[in-house]
């Protein structure tokens, strides 16, 4: 224990101070020097080691995580996923993390510490055996968003939750293959291991897509879930056993083509945008927003994971170009001191078309049709007035160049921005920028939303005020598709067996944003 410094005689009143102040700490078990903590190196995860090894991970849709588990599996791993993180997520979250993180450092912090608790205080087992046969994997990044901290974060709390210890290995977004796993690692973060976990990222974003697309417009409440349900279980079978994709995926456009849908409803479209997990959520971290908006009778567009992995490849190929025109070569890491910037190009140009080809595959044969994945030069270009490309963090440009986009082209009614409360680079774009955009577009219908775990009722008062314009907005273009076809009402009605309107993988040409206007523009040219 440290020694009481003398206080000088003349002072009472500040040696009173110190006895009290010592007196206090004493109470509180604060009166021994601590040592800082620090955030040591994890134990490595062995090849010895995997028989025995249950990997957990989670964080992505509910479609993904399930998805990756069953890719996983087929390569030999033991592995589960996660529940989506609720609202017993965030009190571990917040018991046993740091104060002031933002929203998705508590809920996915939180998430695990709750799946471990389950593992010891229902099922059993003992802290040595969790600790000994579990481990958790996570993705890792930099710049100003404190994602970069969350393996900290998990290792800090799952250290004062009582499994100190606990294995949390990191994969870092931009290093690709090029990941620290070493010869004797029973993780090979191989070519056929990023295939397989590229292959359950195409068609989860196709699943949802498709999902978001059909669920609005069903006759039989349920069917769409129902559906996807049976189509997730073909291609994580398929996965599992390491099979070709094409016979589960025509079963599942088999499933989906025997919902049946009414297009004729009139539903303003949403897209959902902003920080990365709080729009990807699909649980409490966002207040259910997606089935919320759903339930208020609208369609939702979300975004897909696949975007975020274009933006990493055009993040590469802009840095090149911009370091070609350096006086001299960097040798940093990205520098290309002794590489040749042309084949990086040309191989980063590949691996996007790649990813596109890939994608529309998929899309044509489980049934998508009309989805085009995002311009990534496109988005980099209209947003580059309003935020420089150059700046990074969160979506970085993407978020402004989206809802520019999304008014411009007419692609949906109403855009949401959602972000977790004090995120910086998230709230720098939402309530700054923002505000410049929909006054030069004043027919932006743009609402941001903050997420911090309570507070649901005020979020969803806001939301339902703003969807009252967006659906008078939908009601515009019906109305107005309608009279430029010169059908009515009841015309409509007597034909909504048609393809146009009764087939729920048919898509109506883009037009404007609703779908049921859509299907209107189309109904001549589908006869």
């Amino acid at each position: 224990m440290e020694t009481t410094k003398e206080i000088p005689v003349d002072n009472p009143f500040e040696a009173e101070l110190r006895r009290f102040q010592e007196e206090q700490e004493r109470e509180l078990g604060l009166a021994d020097k601590r040592a800082q903590w620090f955030d040591p190196v994890p134990r490595r995860f062995l090849a010895r080691d995997r028989a025995a090894t249950t990997v957990l991970f989670g964080g992505l849709t509910m479609v993904h995580d399930y998805l990756v588990e069953g890719a996983l599996s087929g390569l030999g791993y033991k592995v589960q996923h996660l529940d989506c993180p609720d609202n017993d997520s965030l009190r571990f979250g917040k018991e046993f993390g740091n104060r002031g993180q933002c929203n998705p450092t508590y809920f996915t912090v939180g998430n695990l510490i709750k799946h471990l608790t389950y593992l010891r205080d229902v099922e059993g087992k003992s802290k040595e055996e969790i600790v000994q046969n579990y481990l958790f994997i996570t993705s890792g990044s930099c710049g100003p968003c404190r994602f970069g901290t969350y393996v900290t974060e998990y290792r800090k709390a799952l250290r004062d939750a009582g499994f100190d210890g606990f294995r949390v290995l990191l994969f870092q977004q931009q290093s690709g293959l090029k990941q620290a796993t070493g010869d004797e690692s029973a993780l090979k973060l191989d070519t056929s291991f990023f295939l397989s976990f590229l292959k359950c990222i195409l068609i989860g974003d196709i699943l949802n897509a498709i999902g978001y697309r059909i669920r609005p417009y069903e006759v039989e409440a349920g069917a769409t879930d129902a559906a996807l349900d049976r189509c997730k279980k073909y291609l994580y079978e398929a996965m599992r056993q390491r099979k070709q994709l094409t016979f589960a995926l025509l079963r599942c456009r088999k499933e989906l083509k025997a919902v049946k849908v009414d297009r004729t409803r009139v539903k303003p479209k949403v897209s959902i945008i902003g920080e990365f997990w709080a729009m990807t959520t699909e649980g409490d971290g966002n207040y259910q927003l997606q089935r919320f908006l759903e339930s208020e009778g609208a369609e939702v567009e979300v975004q897909s994971v696949t975007a975020w992995i274009l933006y990493l490849i055009w993040e590469g190929r802009y840095d090149t170009r911009k370091r070609m025109q350096l006086r001299g070569e960097d040798s940093g890491r990205y520098g290309l001191e002794g590489k040749n910037p042309l084949m990086r190009l040309r191989m980063l140009w590949a691996a996007d078309r790649m990813i596109r080809l890939m994608f529309q595959g998929y899309a044509k044969l489980i049934g998508l049709s009309g989805y085009h994945l995002p311009d990534m030069d496109e988005i980099a270009r209209v947003a580059h007035e309003h935020y420089n490309n150059h700046l990074r963090g969160g979506e970085g440009h993407m978020e402004v160049g989206k809802l520019i986009l999304n008014v411009a082209k007419r692609k949906v009614n109403m855009t949401i921005s959602v972000k977790p409360f004090g995120c910086m680079p998230s709230s720098g774009v939402s309530d700054g920028v923002q505000s410049l955009i929909t006054e030069r577009y004043p027919d932006a219908i743009f609402l941001p939303i903050e997420t911090t775990g309570d507070g649901a009722i005020n979020v969803y008062s806001r939301v339902q005020m703003m969807l009252f314009k967006a659906k008078q907005a939908a009601q515009r273009e019906f109305d107005e598709a309608l009279a430029k076809k010169g059908m009515s009402p009841d015309k409509l009605r007597s034909v909504t067996d048609r393809a146009t309107f009764g087939h729920p993988l048919k898509a109506g040409r883009h037009v404007v944003a609703c779908t049921a206007a859509n299907s209107v523009y189309s109904f001549r040219s589908w006869m």
